[in-house]
Formats: C-alpha cells, sequence, structure tokens
C-alpha cells in the first residue's frame, strides 16, 4: 500500500496490524503524530451539518426578491472555520518538520544522544548541539557550541559546524571543544578534515588541532582511546590555567576569582567531576596555591 493510502487509513483510524505497522516505518512518521496530537488543540466546536444545512437554506433569500446586501450569507461562517483549521494543520506541519532539535548541557551536566543515522553524541557540560532532522539524510550537519564528543555513523559527509571552525569526518571518533578562544579537535579514529581560516588540516587517529587565543599551538600523540571528561575526569597538558579554571567552573558550577596568580601559567594535571574538595587540591597544591571555599564562590590565592 502505497504512503497516501496508509495516511488516509490512518486518519480514519482503519488499518490493520500489517498496514499499521508499514505506517510506523514511513520515513515522516514521528512528524505525522506530533502533527496530530497538536491538531487536537484546534478541534472546531461540534457542528451539526443537518440543522446547520436547513438554517442555511432557510435565510437564502432568491436574488432579486430583497437586497442581498441586507442578509450576509452565514453559511461561509463554518466554511471559515474549516478553512482556518486546515491553514493552522498546515502551519504546524511545516513548523514541526523545520524546527531544528536543539540539546543543551547546564553546569555539572553531561549528556549522550542518538542523531538520525544511528551516529551517538555525548555533550559535556554546559554545551548545546543543534541539528535538523528533516533533511538529515541529504545534509548530515550539526551545530556545536562547547565540547562534544562524536561517533559517527558511516554514510555521507559529516560536518560539525562551530564558531571558531568546521570539522568534516568520513565516519569517525573524534572530540571537538569549541569555548571561549579556544578551538580543539581530538581524532580517535578514522580521518577528521579541520577548516579554520580556509584551511583544513586532516588529523589521523592520535592527532590533534588546537588553537588558543588565535595562535596555533603543537601538541604530543593522543594516546587515549577516549577524552577524559567520558570518565568524569578532566586532563590537561601545557595548557593555560585559565583553561583549567574555566573547566572546573563548568563541572562544579562554582565562580573562581585569582588573586596574584597569572592565568597564562601552564598546567599539566587534572581533577575529578565527582568530590569537588579533592578536585580543588588537584589544581592548587601543584602550584602552591591557597584556596577558600564559601557556597559557589571560591577564592585562588598565591602570597
Amino acid at each position: 500500500m502505497n504512503r497516501e493510502n496508509l495516511i488516509s487509513k490512518w486518519l480514519d483510524n482503519n488499518l490493520n496490524d500489517q498496514e499499521l505497522e508499514a505506517f510506523k516505518n514511513l520515513e515522516d512518521y514521528d512528524d505525522l503524530i506530533t502533527l496530530s496530537e497538536s491538531v487536537q488543540a484546534f478541534k472546531a466546536d461540534d457542528y451539526n451539518t443537518s440543522k446547520e444545512l436547513e438554517n442555511v437554506l432557510s435565510k437564502l433569500t432568491p436574488i432579486g426578491v430583497e437586497d442581498k446586501k441586507q442578509h450576509p450569507r452565514h453559511w461561509l461562517k463554518p466554511l471559515m472555520r474549516v478553512a482556518a483549521i486546515l491553514a493552522v494543520c498546515f502551519s504546524l506541519y511545516y513548523y514541526t518538520t523545520t524546527i531544528d532539535t536543539t540539546i543543551t548541557t547546564e553546569f555539572a551536566q553531561k549528556t549522550t544522544i542518538e542523531l538520525p543515522d544511528a551516529s551517538s553524541v555525548s555533550l559535556n557540560a554546559k554545551s548545546f548541539l543543534t541539528f535538523n532532522k528533516k533533511d538529515w539524510k541529504q545534509e548530515r550537519e550539526v551545530e556545536l557550541n562547547g565540547e562534544a564528543f562524536f561517533k559517527v555513523a558511516k554514510g555521507s559527509s559529516f560536518k560539525v559546524i562551530t564558531k571558531s571552525g568546521t570539522v568534516t569526518v568520513y565516519g569517525t571518533q573524534f572530540n571537538v571543544k569549541q569555548r571561549d578562544n579556544y578551538f580543539e579537535v581530538i581524532c580517535y579514529e578514522g580521518l577528521v578534515g579541520v577548516t579554520h581560516n580556509a584551511h583544513e588540516t586532516k588529523l589521523k587517529p592520535g592527532d590533534s588541532f588546537l588553537i588558543i587565543d588565535g595562535k596555533t599551538i603543537a601538541k604530543e600523540k593522543e594516546n587515549r582511546t577516549n577524552p577524559s571528561w567520558l570518565n568524569n575526569t578532566s586532563t590537561f597538558k601545557s595548557l593555560p590555567y585559565k583553561t583549567v579554571i574555566a573547566e572546573f567552573e563548568r563541572q562544579y558550577n562554582v565562580d573562581i576569582t585569582l588573586i596574584n596568580i597569572d592565568s597564562d601559567q601552564l598546567f599539566t594535571g587534572g581533577f575529578a567531576h565527582d568530590n569537588i574538595d579533592v578536585a580543588i587540591k588537584s589544581i592548587t597544591l601543584p602550584l602552591h596555591v591557597t584556596y577558600s571555599k564559601s557556597n559557589h564562590t571560591i577564592i585562588l590565592k598565591r602570597e
């Protein structure tokens, strides 16, 4: 049975079990269900067809008997009501099939989602990801602000668009981190192309692409099979201390103030995401920095 007949029988609640399964396998099944649910809120008032017809006929006057301007055509009202409902239905259908899907994480929150092609994305704290489900088969493309780890299913070109650059994927696993004045891509499997300032850099497993404050930073080969934050730990190798502080604030939802501390000094180390007291010691003891903590505020100070 073709698509139109399936939808027609569905609207009439007249699908058998086999036809119901075929209907559920339609490409726009989710959109049709969403549209149906939305339209329930726009149902017209109960309408007695026979009664309304009698009313219309009783009020119709042959042309020439009276000035037709004195008798408004009451049959227009129910017709306009139906037209209005149809307009709303088409508007809702267009809206629900073209709107982007956005996934957002808050402070100290992580989440993993599945994209329409079974690719998966893990979002780190304080990040958001946007994609269009309707256009996915024609264009596998997401917009990212924050940090995410991707496992991309094989298929057409897959792109991750950020404010700092575009990552083009050829079936792989990789991590993208785009924060204020910080842009990093690490390839863990397959091949990744990073376009920055109109220049593309190809990354193989273990390769990294890192730009901080507009400067390209060379990094050692990555030996891990996935980013540490997936295991609730943030690690850093010779990165500015301000980068460490910013990540700490995102993972623990705190505000940190530095006193007599150079935020550009390089730091190597890390901290866990499940114990703030242990974590704060992990980023202060190596630099001989003292700290005080009150509610959501932490002050780091060097005497």
